[in-house]
């Protein structure tokens, strides 16, 4: 069976490698794509033309599809993912930055339309992986800080993966305060931001893609799960798995590791 799809963010670096991927998936078509550049085909996409819609509304009302894709900023995500959801119209989200009150609507959305929805803070399963073992660790390491870094062009901070490993943290470690009780900054933020005693450092650089430092410290010794994302094309298996997934679903599910086959 084909799965037709809508793509929000085309024309962005991931939405770049999305177009590469879907092309290279037999059982994937890409029928429509949404860009706010408003312009009428996609010339970098060889193998046929792509109407590409400026507004979100009249997409999802003109075109038969089967999973909305959105690749775009957390300001167009927000309301592109809620208006498919309206029209019963599966969604992957990997756009970062929405708010716990934006999720919790978008869930009431998919539950009462009974519509699939991922929302995927990254699509990297090595980086999937490696909040999951952050979970595991801080059972026994709970004094942890976090060191996330992306290209310069990234607008939110922290990135929706730290965040996410945050509350993955959170349901195996106790809140605490972390570091020395009359601790003090010379310049406001030399700590970096502070989610339950967890600190977390973000850092923006050309050169960069996606990575992360977990840092775990303990007597005598730390423990550092890492990952790096060298190139856009390393989200690419875990948004298939996605598109394929989010077909079962009839609620949203946060967290690419909820579809994933972990046993």
């Amino acid at each position: 069976m084909t799965v037709k799809i809508i793509l929000a963010g085309p024309r962005g670096k991931m939405g770049s490698e999305a177009i590469k991927m879907i092309q290279q998936e037999k059982n994937f078509d890409l029928i429509a794509c949404i860009d706010r550049k408003n312009k009428d085909v996609l010339p970098e996409f060889p193998v046929e033309r792509v109407p590409v819609y400026y507004d979100a509304a009249k997409c999802f009302a003109e075109v038969d599809a089967d999973i909305y894709v959105d690749l775009t900023i957390p300001e167009v995500g927000f309301p592109y993912t809620k208006l498919a959801l309206e029209h019963k119209l599966q969604a992957v989200v990997g756009t970062s930055g929405f708010s716990e009150q934006q999720i919790k609507e978008l869930t009431s959305i998919a539950n009462r339309q009974k519509t699939g929805c991922i929302i995927a803070p990254n699509f990297a399963l090595g980086a999937v992986l490696m909040m999951l073992f952050s979970k595991m660790a801080a059972t026994y390491f709970p004094d942890v800080e976090i060191i996330e870094k992306h290209h310069d062009n990234k607008v939110d901070a922290p990135s929706g993966t730290a965040t996410k490993t945050v509350e993955m943290i959170q349901q195996t470690r106790e809140s605490k305060t972390q570091g020395h009780p009359d601790e003090y900054e010379m310049i406001e933020g030399a700590r970096g931001a502070n989610d339950d005693g967890i600190r977390i450092h973000s850092m923006r650089l050309p050169g960069l893609v996606a990575h992360q430092e977990v840092v775990f410290g303990s007597k005598s010794q730390l423990l550092t799960i890492q990952h790096d994302s060298f190139h856009r094309e390393s989200f690419m298996e875990g948004l298939k798995l996605a598109i394929e997934e989010v077909q079962s679903l009839e609620t949203l599910v946060y967290g690419l590791e909820n579809v994933m086959d972990l046993s």
